[in-house]
């Protein structure tokens, strides 16, 4: 197979996958679970083929493709491959599978699954478009099945209101976005003369004044920021992850989290450098409040997916202050905590989920020395807790490090600030360790409590193992994503600033 047909498999399987099993009455309960599960690992395997296949000293973009869709409207397929978005489609393959044979619904298995399908091709669409409308198609439709998933199998009571809460929340920042694109467009059709385009590539040499370009940038921002979640854009993620499903969770904060930051890297930094650089110190203040904010609100939650909801909204502003220093370090660390925030809170949610599934509730109050009776779920858990806080040896340590080198690069002292999110995350995942794990055992009345059996091992087994594996030897990515990152940053000085523009005001 050509590797642009590989790339358009990829979007196209877990699509086609979505519709059989809407449509097939027949395939439900472990049917539908079983041919989901083996449509994502198929999608799984196809990923680790087009890794394997890419080349990080070759083109720019790898992998490509153009098709014509709508020439009239100048909606074309153009998609493509380079090392940061092939690093996140691989994270999509990896974490689908698991949120489907981790978290399967006890009811309408075949609708459950087939949403969470579609919503995997629409996140690697988005993460493989290289047209700004096809972009903005893929980034709206992730929407749809995200909705559905909280408020069909979310808490019966709460998850409708919260899907509702997000629906709204992301469609008016889309709405932004979507404006922006028509205006850069047409600018771009007035300036060039030619035919209406939406190709990202043609839209980078689109001249804007000051005032225009910064007007575009909040608006792209402004639907990225909700996405993230970004401070203080980011009010419908604790309700969004605590009333949903498992599986819904699980995607949400690995996954949807992450298309926010990446259009920030992919269209932002490439359609506005000069305005990026205007409002870069207001994106570092608001990236500072999501982590302190995040950190400060996570110590006082009771509920665990609380907890994690808030931990992410921390995690996210260090991901965009890591993208917004525009320098080698903090570009590269912000796009390999992405992957690795992925990872890592994708197996905390599984393992709450766990949990939860063997007490009822996710609270941490009524469970306590649960490590004694489920030994190998807490070591799992403390595995996944350290990752996140970002012990040295694990993944989260080597990305944290190299936003903060990049953030003191192009900010200086200021650093120190967003150092204290995190000595607070390690307070707070301690203190939460602390509450359900160690003790005297007291469970609810009427529960009993298990360890992970071979199924939940085997599917936290992989994720456990890419925390240890990149923490020990994240060169292993980081030579893939650092040539794209010095592309990416090339591009500030073709346009006249220099890769530490953002600096001491």
């Amino acid at each position: 197979m050509q590797s642009s047909a590989l790339l358009v498999t990829l979007v196209v399987l877990p699509a086609v996958g979505a519709a059989v099993l809407a449509l097939v009455p027949r395939l439900e309960g472990r049917v539908a679970t079983t041919l989901g599960a083996t449509i994502a690992v198929a999608e799984l395997v196809g990923a680790a083929l087009l890794a394997i296949g890419y080349h990080p000293n070759g083109a720019v973009y790898q992998d490509a493709s153009t098709q014509v869709l709508a020439a009239p409207f100048g909606l074309f397929w153009r998609a493509g491959v380079d090392g940061i978005s092939l690093l996140l489609i691989v994270l999509t393959a990896i974490v689908v599978p698991i949120a489907i044979l981790g978290a399967p619904a006890r009811h309408r298995t075949r609708a459950s699954i087939s949403w969470l399908l579609l919503l995997e091709a629409a996140t690697v669409g988005s993460f493989a478009s290289l047209d700004v409308l096809l972009f903005f198609l893929f980034f709206e439709l992730t929407l749809v099945p995200a909705y559905f998933s909280i408020a069909g199998w979310g808490d019966q009571r709460r998850g409708p209101a919260a899907a509702m809460k997000f629906f709204v929340y992301t469609l008016v920042g889309s709405a932004f976005l979507f404006v922006g694109i028509l205006v850069v467009a047409f600018l771009h059709q007035s300036q060039s003369g030619g035919a209406l385009t939406f190709s990202l590539t043609a839209l980078s040499s689109t001249h804007l004044s000051g005032t225009t370009g910064v007007l575009l940038v909040l608006a792209f921002t402004a639907a990225f920021a909700v996405k993230s979640p970004l401070f203080p854009f980011h009010t419908w993620s604790p309700d969004a992850y605590s009333e949903a499903p498992v599986s819904g969770s699980v995607v949400l904060a690995a996954l949807l989290a992450k298309l926010g930051t990446y259009g920030i890297v992919r269209f932002d930094i490439t359609l506005f450098p000069h305005a990026l650089v205007t409002v870069g110190p207001w994106l570092f203040a608001l990236a500072i409040a999501s982590i302190l904010y995040g950190a400060v609100v996570a110590g006082g939650s009771s509920d665990l997916k609380r907890l994690l909801a808030y931990s992410s909204l921390a995690q996210m502003g260090f991901i965009v202050l890591g993208i917004v220093s525009l320098n080698q370090a903090g570009v590269s660390g912000a796009v390999l905590l992405m992957f690795n925030h992925g990872v890592v809170t994708a197996a905390l949610f599984l393992l709450v989920g766990f949990l939860a599934k063997r007490t009822g509730s996710s609270l941490v109050t009524g469970v306590r020395g649960i490590q004694g009776p489920a030994p190998i779920l807490a070591a799992c858990f403390t595995v996944a807790m350290l990752a996140s806080i970002g012990l040295p040896g694990l993944n989260g340590f080597v990305s944290e490090f190299l936003v903060l080198i990049g953030f003191f690069g192009a900010e200086g002292w200021w650093a120190v600030i967003p150092t204290l999110g995190v000595v607070a995350a390690a307070i707070y995942l301690l203190w939460a360790y602390q509450q359900v794990f160690q003790g005297e055992l007291v469970t609810p009345a009427g529960t009993s409590i298990s360890d992970l059996d071979w199924r939940e091992r085997s599917l936290l087994a992989p994720l456990l193992a890419i925390m240890v594996v990149l923490g020990v030897y994240p060169k292993l990515v980081l030579d893939r994503i650092g040539p794209s990152v010095v592309h990416l940053l090339a591009h500030l000085h073709a346009v006249g600033l220099s890769s530490t523009a953002i600096g001491p005001r």
